[in-house]
C-alpha cells in the first residue's frame, strides 16, 4: 500500500462537499478578517499548498470575468455560471489572500457605508446603549435580562457604529464584556462616562433601581 501525498485525504473529503473544493475556499474567504497566507489555508482545509494556489487562481479569474469555459444551462435554459465581473474580487496583499469590493465600486459601497453611519439609532439601540454605558463593563446576557429581549443583533450595530467595544471576559462565566468608546464619549459631548447624569432623580418611585444601576461602575 502506498502513501498517499499530504492533503489528498482532505482534498477527496471536500470535493464530496456542494461546489467542491474551489466551494470550500470561498467559504473560508467569505469569513476572515484579515489577509491568510496560502499555507494558513491549505492547513485550515487539510490541503496542500499546491491545490490552494490553483483554486486561488481560478476564484481570481472566475471573479473577474476570465472564464473560458461556456456556462452550463440548466432545463430550463438558464445558465448556471457567467463570464461577468463580480463587484468583489480577490486580492494578495502583503503576502496574504482576501476578498475585496472591487474598486469600480468604491463610489457606491462607500456612499452606503456612510449613509449607514449617519443613520439615526433606533429606540432598541438607545436602550441598550444606555444599559452599556450605566453599567459597564457588561455582558450581553445581562443587558438581555435587563432589558428583558433579546440584544445580539443590537450589540453588533453599536459595535459597527464604534460606540461600544470588547471590554475583556468576565472571570467567572468567561462572557464578553462590552463598554462604551471614546467616540461615544465625543458625540455625547463629555470627558469620561463619570459625566453621565444620574438617573435617580429622573426615576422616582423606583425603589430597585439598584439593581439596574451601580454607581460604583460609573
Amino acid at each position: 500500500m502506498t502513501d498517499q501525498p499530504a492533503g489528498t485525504d482532505g482534498l477527496t473529503e471536500l470535493e464530496a462537499l456542494p461546489g467542491g473544493a474551489k466551494a470550500a475556499l470561498e467559504a473560508v474567504l467569505m469569513v476572515i478578517d484579515e489577509p491568510a497566507t496560502a499555507e494558513e489555508l491549505a492547513a485550515g482545509l487539510n490541503v496542500t499548498v499546491a491545490v490552494v494556489d490553483d483554486l486561488l487562481q481560478e476564484i481570481r479569474r472566475e471573479y473577474s470575468g476570465y472564464t473560458v469555459k461556456a456556462p452550463d444551462v440548466d432545463a430550463d435554459g438558464f445558465a448556471a455560471a457567467s463570464n461577468a465581473p463580480r463587484g468583489f474580487e480577490l486580492r494578495n496583499i502583503a503576502g496574504g489572500w482576501r476578498i475585496y469590493s472591487r474598486p469600480d465600486f468604491a463610489h457606491i459601497v462607500g456612499r452606503f457605508v456612510l449613509e449607514g453611519q449617519t443613520t439615526r439609532l433606533t429606540q432598541a439601540a438607545l436602550e441598550t446603549l444606555a444599559v452599556i454605558a450605566y453599567r459597564q463593563p457588561v455582558s450581553r446576557a445581562r443587558v438581555s435580562a435587563i432589558r428583558g429581549v433579546n440584544v445580539d443583533s443590537v450589540v453588533r450595530t453599536l459595535t459597527q457604529r464604534g460606540l461600544i467595544e470588547d471590554a475583556g471576559n468576565d472571570p467567572e462565566s468567561g462572557a464578553i464584556l462590552y463598554r462604551t468608546t471614546s467616540y461615544f464619549l465625543e458625540r455625547m459631548g463629555i470627558g469620561s462616562v463619570a459625566d453621565l447624569p444620574q438617573l435617580s432623580p429622573h426615576l422616582p418611585g423606583l425603589e430597585g433601581i439598584d439593581e439596574y444601576y451601580d454607581a460604583s461602575r460609573m
